[in-house]
């Protein structure tokens, strides 16, 4: 064998093991790099719910201003293909966010919609002559509070909005299926009740709660001339 041809060999040779050693290193970084891609899509899709909460409350409140009262909460058990799915339902006081009626996106970053309660105090449209369906001393139907840690954080709120999170436990969708599941106080959450859980996310509960503050309601109402 020729020197030439054993040291074009051996450079071929340290050619395959310097690609393995880079293959090796770039599976080694690429396996680091995903956990870390991964939170930061999972942070950027609870930034866009929390967005998405602050947009569907500021039109909470122009709904009232523009019609003088909320809108009802939209029937939940209708798939998102029935004309009706997304529009206000009154009488109903719980169901999902009315996304047609406000012109918002239907569901939330993880395809879900956001749950919505409304009290029926406020959802009821003006009396002829009337600018609200209700008065500044009108106050919600019994004790809707939102609770952490049983600490009370508000109480006689008019209305409230549920983005049910990642893992979508008790969240309903598109397909007028509800998902089951949760913790305690997720599915406390889920229900038609008037009690609600607002606190930092765990690995048990990923729930977004925002609700509307009767006080900034009247406010608008009353610098918008249909309150006194």
């Amino acid at each position: 064998m020729t020197r030439s041809h054993f040291e074009s060999r051996c450079y071929r040779g340290f050619s395959l093991i310097e690609l393995s050693i880079v293959l090796i290193v770039f599976a080694l970084l690429a396996g680091s790099l995903l956990p870390l891609a991964s939170g930061q899509r999972q942070q950027q899709e609870e930034l866009r719910a929390a967005r998405q909460l602050e947009q569907a409350l500021e039109a909470l409140y122009a709904h009232a201003v523009v019609y003088g009262h909320l809108p009802c909460p939209a029937d939940p058990a209708l798939v998102a293909a029935d004309a009706q799915a997304g529009a206000a339902a009154c009488p109903r006081e719980y169901g999902v966010l009315p996304w047609q009626t406000l012109g918002l996106a239907a569901t939330d970053p993880w395809g879900s919609y956001i749950s919505y309660f409304a009290d029926k105090k406020f959802t009821a449209p003006p009396a002829p002559g009337a600018g609200a369906g209700f008065g500044l001393h009108t106050e919600a139907s019994g004790e809707v509070s939102v609770a952490t840690g049983g600490i009370k954080l508000a109480s006689q709120i008019p209305a409230l909005l549920v983005c049910h999170g990642r893992n979508v436990h008790q969240a309903w969708r598109p397909d007028a299926g509800r998902n089951a599941g949760g913790s305690a106080d997720e599915v406390e959450n889920g229900k038609a009740s008037r009690n609600f859980v607002d606190r930092l996310p765990d690995a048990g509960y990923d729930d977004l709660v925002r609700w509307v503050n009767p006080a900034v309601l009247k406010l608008r109402l009353v610098n918008a001339g249909r309150l006194p």
